[in-house]
């Protein structure tokens, strides 16, 4: 039994991050994987879960949010051994501090080693990330942030950014034992169906077969419409 928990889609939902775990889902489901979905709204207790999903949200939300999962105890599940994959805001309140309106820094959660702050300019538009060989490697969303995020030097990105800006230009997201991040929308999983697999393996601890489909070439036509041109 796989059991996800999305969190807060009311704070952390503002771009349709919530479709991940309907993704997620629908994969288990094809490879007959027993799985357990739940939303957690804000009024609810965080529930035991192996993969929790925090998706993106504006400054006020944001606060609300890092200050009721850190009541919740999201820290201790994910330190006794849960997954966390999250996006934008999520991903930012998850490091040691984040910067919001006025530039103002906030503790975050402590579960990464990165410090998020105001960048000078707002990023949007579409971003391709590598993080594996060849096209399958490659990462492809779209995003909408002003943070600059710094990650400790022990700390290695999701992979590195070849169009659009992620974390600084360089790398994007967070991978580490027990988090995944991107600056990715999309939602993310549904344009990267390898990426989805490679998260799902990661929570059960062992490959999965393959599973070809439209969502794989839908992948591979972004990939290409995307990629930067000479």
């Amino acid at each position: 039994m796989v059991r996800i928990a999305l969190v807060f889609p009311e704070l952390l939902g503002t771009y349709g991050d919530g479709g991940n775990a309907r993704v997620l889902a629908r994969r288990l489901e094809w490879r007959g994987i027993e799985h357990d979905v739940r939303e957690v709204s804000m009024d609810d207790e965080i529930p035991t879960a192996d993969l929790y999903l925090l998706g993106g949200g504006e400054d006020g939300p944001q606060r609300l949010a890092v200050e009721l999962l850190r009541e919740g105890g999201l820290v201790d599940r994910v330190r006794d051994g849960a997954k966390v994959f999250a996006v934008c805001a999520g991903l930012q309140i998850l490091g040691e501090r984040f910067a919001v309106e006025g530039d103002d820094e906030f503790p975050g959660l402590g579960l990464v080693g990165a410090v998020t702050r105001r960048g000078p300019e707002r990023r949007v538009g579409e971003i391709v990330v590598r993080m594996g060989p060849g096209e399958e490697g490659l990462v492809v969303g779209f995003e909408n942030h002003g943070g600059v995020t710094t990650l400790a030097p022990d700390v290695a990105p999701l992979g590195t950014v070849e169009r659009g800006y992620g974390n600084d230009g360089r790398g994007d997201g967070v991978r580490t034992r027990e988090v995944w991040g991107t600056y990715a929308h999309g939602p993310v999983l549904a344009m990267n169906p390898g990426l989805a697999d490679a998260l799902l393996e990661d929570v059960l601890g062992r490959p999965l077969d393959a599973l070809p489909g439209v969502a794989d070439e839908l992948h591979r036509a972004r990939v290409r419409a995307t990629r930067p041109t000479s």
